[in-house]
């Protein structure tokens, strides 16, 4: 059964009126300035179906959506295994990570709190040093154990919190797909926002050694916009004015921290994208970075207040 409710379709239309308007300006600019600019083209097209396959793939049935964001999650956990140094031994770990996203998404489709919190953070932490016993391999431990945690953690753990968010029960006329379309693209915007106010009015980097396109005039500007979207978007959710102003600080504020958390990954990698799956935007880390950290805050914030 569909779950697209007309919030969610007004919401997706004004998407992609933004995608639209943003086209018609990029061919204005391209044609006065008789330049391509191949990477700004591509970037919108790619929004165009990141946006479209994000609709069918969450929004047409609540099972097909959760195995989606669990795909999403698998593709961002194997894109992350891809990037850091690894054994041949080491992949009788790293299995383990792939095969903990069905539980921990199963958990998040069936509501089952307690379950879901700690599969993860309990159940595979303990378990992969126990594996490691077994394969008897005592040289690399700490780094390979650590590796795949960590991995776990920020790529499965906190994604998946997208997945429960999308499960939660409805409070009055609001359903979780409408709060997940609302962290969504407060999420993805607040990164847009970034990169505009930071190209305008950017003067004094915030994190130089890690990701020296950021800027704090970028960080601010970012601020101020992406609450204020939270204000105007807040029909999505049960917020009241006070709350969707801190719901929109909370992911403008982690947004930027996921950023450039996996930015420093990449830079202890030597990599600039993850990869170049996505036209325009490099792989699925790049462009799931800012969600690591806003998904499982925004997730806490609402599950707080509301359940």
């Amino acid at each position: 059964m569909s779950i697209l409710e007309p919030k969610i379709y007004a919401t997706l239309g004004l998407i992609y009126t933004i995608l639209l308007i943003a086209f018609i300006i990029y061919k204005i600019i391209a044609k006065r300035d008789n330049k391509e600019y191949q990477e700004l083209k591509e970037r919108i097209v790619s929004w165009f179906y990141m946006i479209t396959f994000f609709t069918l793939g969450v929004y047409l049935n609540d099972i097909a959506g959760v195995i989606f964001l669990a795909l999403i999650s698998y593709l961002a956990f194997k894109e992350y295994v891809s990037l850091i140094p690894t054994r041949i031994i080491d992949r009788r770990i790293i299995f383990y990570g792939y095969l903990f996203i069905i539980p921990q998404f199963y958990f998040a489709y069936t509501q089952w709190y307690a379950m879901y919190i700690i599969t993860i953070p309990v159940y595979l932490f303990l378990f992969l040093p126990f594996r490691q016993i077994w394969i008897g391999e005592t040289n690399g431990f700490i780094a390979n154990t650590s590796k795949v945690y960590w991995g776990a953690m920020l790529f499965i753990f906190a994604l998946s919190h997208s997945a429960y968010l999308f499960k939660l029960s409805p409070i009055n006329d609001i359903t979780g797909p409408m709060m997940l379309l609302y962290l969504l693209f407060l999420t993805e915007i607040n990164d847009v926002f970034q990169y505009v106010c930071g190209k305008l009015f950017g003067k004094k980097k915030i994190v130089p050694k890690v990701s020296p396109g950021k800027t704090t005039e970028g960080f601010l500007g970012a601020l101020v916009l992406t609450t204020i979207m939270a204000i105007l978007l807040r029909y999505l959710t049960p917020f009241n004015l006070f709350e969707s102003i801190f719901a929109g600080l909370i992911i403008a504020s982690a947004g930027f921290i996921g950023d450039v958390v996996v930015s420093m990954l990449k830079r202890d990698v030597g990599v600039k994208d993850s990869s170049n799956m996505i036209a325009g935007h490099g792989g699925m880390l790049d462009r799931l970075d800012s969600l690591t950290y806003t998904a499982p805050l925004f997730f806490h914030f609402v599950y707080y207040i509301y359940y």
